[in-house]
């Protein structure tokens, strides 16, 4: 495949990176959500539980599914599914439809994730792979950094923040029209099977890695779904400004990313980690007791800066410890991402009881079982 055939194969699948991003909208509109239908904490984090609860239950399907109808299909399939689930609050808004919506959010990404990383390097080839792998993520990061803004503008320039629907539909549907046009030659790969997957989690070390990386999703979910409930309740700002947080936490944690590889070249994994959970321990802590809005903002960026590259120094060390098993790993380590479903809920019953403040001590503690777990990692 000549330079100009591989761009034109690289673009389609690089936009589809900016649809895997839309997951991330889940912790703002959790906010929204909450305050359309007057709903406690405890119910209103059902959301997140709802869109990260089939990272669990659906990477091994996925992985059955690509198997049979190849890696750009699969990658079809899950925009027709994400294309759904943006319709569904538009024809009907009630909170029933929309946990369906969210539920048919987390289905569509566990498939785009499970199928888009390999037809990347499908289309880029070995040679670039990693570094497309890396532009990917960093597309993907843009479209959760976006996200907040966009509700933000949605609400308070057009009027109502569901417009975000009809605008990440089309996107949907955009980037399903350029993957059609998509020509490409799948390598193959053995199938991923529930029971080398399952023979993994007798390696502790493998155990652990997995359990860094459920709450490392768990612990960014649930701080996104609280920051613009708690900011509200903290410093009195309006819920569109105070979801400014959040796109602030993804702006660090993009040029975390970037910056983490430049270091992660001159340091261990393992110090830089220890590093990295300290400082965020320290930041979290701030966050809980500062009352001036500037200083929260603040705390945001460095704990955005801070956990940024916990879940790749976690998946790259499952990796190098198992080398040989390469797509079990790999299929068990995306499954870590219904993390997301558990601290939230979690959070909401906390929040219920003693309030928001409280239920930030919950990712606190996922950052401080990181900060063990990070020194056992092996170097």
């Amino acid at each position: 495949m000549n330079r100009k055939n591989t761009l034109a194969g690289l673009l389609p699948v690089l936009f589809s990176f900016f649809v895997m991003g839309f997951v991330d909208v889940v912790g703002v509109a959790t906010s929204y959500v909450k305050a359309d239908f007057s709903l406690s904490d405890r119910i209103a984090n059902l959301l997140p539980m709802m869109v990260f609860l089939w990272f669990a239950v659906c990477s091994l399907p996925t992985g059955v599914l690509m198997g049979r109808i190849g890696r750009k299909r699969t990658v079809m399939a899950s925009a027709v599914v994400t294309f759904v689930a943006m319709l569904l609050p538009l024809a009907d808004y009630s909170f029933p439809v929309v946990l369906t919506a969210f539920a048919l959010l987390g289905i569509g990404n566990t498939m785009l994730q499970v199928s888009l990383n390999p037809l990347l390097a499908d289309v880029a080839g070995e040679a670039r792979a990693t570094s497309m792998l890396t532009l990917g993520q960093f597309i993907k990061a843009v479209c959760s950094m976006l996200g907040p803004v966009l509700v933000g503008v949605a609400a308070g320039v057009w009027g109502n923040w569901r417009l975000i629907f009809p605008l990440y539909a089309l996107i949907t549907l955009l980037s399903w029209l350029w993957m059609a046009r998509l020509k490409v030659d799948e390598s193959h790969s053995e199938p991923v099977g529930a029971r080398g997957v399952r023979t993994l989690l007798t390696d502790g070390y493998i155990l652990m890695l997995l359990s860094v990386i459920v709450l490392s999703v768990g612990f960014e979910i649930g701080l996104m779904t609280a920051v613009p409930k708690y900011l509200s309740e903290r410093c009195s700002l309006p819920l569109d400004r105070a979801a400014m947080g959040c796109s602030l936490y993804y702006l660090a944690r993009t040029a975390g990313t970037f910056g983490g590889a430049v270091v992660l070249s001159r340091i261990s994994s393992r110090r830089f980690l220890t590093v990295s959970m300290l400082l965020a321990l320290v930041a979290l802590g701030l966050f809980m007791t500062a009352a001036d809005a500037t200083v929260l903002f603040v705390t945001l960026f460095v704990l955005g800066l801070c956990c940024a590259n916990v879940f790749a120094i976690a998946f790259s060390a499952a990796l190098k410890s198992a080398p040989g098993r390469a797509n079990e790993v790999s299929a068990l380590m995306i499954m870590g991402v219904a993390g997301g479903a558990l601290l939230p809920p979690l959070m909401g019953v906390v929040a219920d009881l003693s309030g928001q403040w409280a239920s930030l001590f919950v990712p606190g503690v996922a950052l401080l079982y990181m900060l063990v777990a990070s020194l056992k990692l092996k170097n």
